[in-house]
């Protein structure tokens, strides 16, 4: 395994995220992660972050998805394996995410009953099908959209208080 990259990030610019909101200060330091390693989350840029790195920037995939498309998109979108394989679940229940980390453990528990159906490629009106196909996981997007907001707030405190594991802060 290759060692990982320094992430820095300019302390005026996290402090104007920062007072700019939550979405903000995480948005600043995911970019400054993705900047690092070459803004794709792929194989290569693993190999360079740490992983709490990781799980910052994969908490910020899995938002995107399941606010546009919930799980059934995420996992025909190729991330089941990233989430569902992986201890991304375990990792927010360390980050102290309990509810979110049980929620991400039953949609492990349908993504490993209809992996294959969810993943093969499909026609756009197929794919729409899905949702009504798959309605198990109707319950699981409508719990994570209730409560996003919370599970945000919660891991950027996590981040302020963990900072020198996601970037160096410099002064300029």
């Amino acid at each position: 395994m290759e060692s990982s990259r320094e992430v820095f990030i300019v302390e005026s610019r996290l402090i104007s995220a920062a007072q700019r909101g939550v979405d903000a200060f995480l948005e600043e330091i995911v970019g400054a992660i993705k900047e690092t390693v070459g803004g794709e989350l792929n194989e290569v840029a693993l190999k360079h972050l740490n992983g709490e790195q990781i799980t910052l920037w994969g908490y910020y995939v899995l938002r995107e998805e399941l606010m546009d498309g919930g799980f059934v998109q995420l996992i025909y979108n190729g991330y089941g394996p990233f989430f569902f394989d992986n201890p991304f679940a375990k990792a927010m229940r360390l980050w102290g995410l309990k509810d979110f980390s049980k929620l991400l453990y039953k949609a492990k528990s349908f993504y490993d009953k209809y992996k294959d159906e969810l993943t093969k490629p499909c026609s756009d009106d197929d794919f729409m099908g899905l949702f009504e196909r798959f309605p198990e996981f109707d319950d699981l997007d409508d719990s994570f959209i209730e409560d996003e907001e919370y599970i945000t707030d919660c891991i950027a405190h996590y981040v302020d208080e963990h900072i020198d594991q996601f970037v160096t802060v410099k002064t300029v």
